[in-house]
């Protein structure tokens, strides 16, 4: 039995920095304030676009990952916009872009997110340094894959009335529609920092900044014309759900601006299944609740905020006597917090809890970037040995010193080993990587 699922449609670009990002907030909040329910999406593994996507439209939005999700996994998550009006997910990369090797239903490209959720693609296309060529790009994109349909562009940095002119010519003679065109703006740009763009809760003037998007996306783009090219494939029946089940049925969980990297799906699948989300802030200097059955530290900046956690006294206490008998477990920036020192960009070492020996240092930086599957050579919280997990690893910091028992074999998309394998010491546990789903 299937079904209808909320029209929705795939903003993606041919490749990164074409400006989606900025189309997409302003998309989400220019429909929520004509009165419509916008559901979002992120395609890929990616924390940071998410929360800004809730805070254009006010509702939670979940990543769609072919690589790291099993299909029932993505059908799940996709009708996640039953009570929306309009469903919009952003891409990522370029929107073929993928790994080569499947992973649990695919190579986590835009493309086939859209494809499998029957989502029409609409193009964001730079315009810079073109004008009709444009048309040629848009043109391989709408042909290079006959089951997915390319419905409209959106031009992007639009030099001048005459640039457009001769932009739209090239999209006429290949009868794409343009939906609309954006002016060069160089003031609508969002701030960076060393892990992409800041977190939402970080940008002080965040809401007047998408209110400009938003009014700019109203004056250059047909809205109407968009919404109208919406459409989805009929969905399975939702009595078959797949939403990950809870590591523990108390579950401490740190949140501040050190420790928010949390795929909201994880959280909304632990929820369902009747788990509890105690919430503490180690920068306020917070213990865990001691009635949890597990702590989970998550990723974040750890690296921005270490002189305040290594003078977190209380909270190192608390994890100490939590891990005495009950687990602790670290995601990237959460498992350096766990480990005996982190050395700062400016070479300062911090304390740490000093519950794994790991030391790690931002003062030499390198990217360790992509998707991992791990199995566990020994359980953590509810977890057996010889389970397997997809995840996404992405951080600058280099380890110095690793001396405890690896908690998985870990290989790449390619399905090469590497070394960062994650850690064990008693009850506690930490990864590099950020856990998307559990595979078997």
């Amino acid at each position: 039995m299937t079904f209808p699922l909320t029209p929705g449609l795939m903003i993606a670009a041919p490749a990164s920095g074409t400006g989606k990002t900025t189309v997409m907030l302003g998309l989400l909040r220019a429909f929520r304030d004509s009165g419509l329910t916008v559901q979002p999406f992120k395609s890929g593994p990616d924390y940071i676009d998410p929360a800004f996507h809730r805070a254009a439209c006010g509702r939670v939005s979940c990543n769609l990952d072919g690589w790291a999700m099993p299909a029932a996994l993505l059908d799940t998550l996709g009708q996640r916009g039953a009570d929306a009006d309009l469903v919009l997910a952003e891409g990522s990369m370029g929107l073929f872009d993928g790994v080569a090797r499947p992973g649990a239903t695919g190579i986590g490209s835009s493309a086939e997110t859209a494809r499998r959720m029957g989502w029409p693609v609409v193009l964001v296309i730079d315009v810079s340094g073109q004008a009709q060529s444009a048309a040629a790009t848009a043109l391989g994109f709408a042909r290079y894959d006959p089951d997915l349909r390319v419905a409209g562009v959106i031009l992007n940095r639009v030099a001048s009335p005459r640039h457009e002119r001769l932009a739209r010519l090239g999209f006429e003679a290949i009868g794409l529609p343009v939906l609309g065109a954006l002016p060069r703006r160089g003031d609508l740009v969002l701030p960076e920092r060393h892990l992409g763009l800041v977190q939402a809760v970080e940008h002080p003037e965040l809401d007047r900044l998408i209110g400009d998007y938003a009014a700019f996306l109203a004056a250059h783009v047909d809205l109407a014309a968009v919404r109208a090219l919406a459409y989805s494939r009929p969905a399975p029946d939702p009595a078959g759900a797949a939403w990950p089940t809870p590591p523990a049925q108390r579950i401490a969980l740190a949140q501040d601006a050190a420790f928010s990297f949390v795929y909201p799906h994880m959280l909304e699948g632990w929820r369902r299944a009747g788990a509890e989300i105690l919430p503490f802030s180690p920068l306020a200097d917070e213990a865990p609740d001691p009635a949890a059955d597990l702590v989970w530290l998550p990723g974040g900046y750890p690296e921005l905020h270490a002189g305040r956690l290594a003078a977190a006294g209380r909270f190192r206490a608390g994890l100490i006597a939590h891990a005495a008998t009950r687990p602790v477990h670290g995601e990237c920036g959460g498992y350096m917090a766990l480990g005996e020192a982190l050395i700062d960009a400016n070479g300062e070492r911090h304390r740490m809890a000093g519950l794994l020996g790991l030391v790690t240092s931002y003062a030499t930086r390198k990217m360790h970037l992509g998707y991992r599957r791990a199995t566990l050579l020994g359980g953590f919280a509810d977890m057996p040995e010889g389970a397997v997990l997809g995840g996404h690893e992405f951080h600058y910091s280099t380890v110095l010193e690793q001396p405890d028992a690896p908690l998985a074999h870990v290989v790449d998309a390619q399905g090469e080993a590497v070394a960062e394998t994650g850690s064990r010491r008693g009850a506690v546990t930490g990864t590099f990587f950020h856990w998307v789903a559990r595979w078997w």
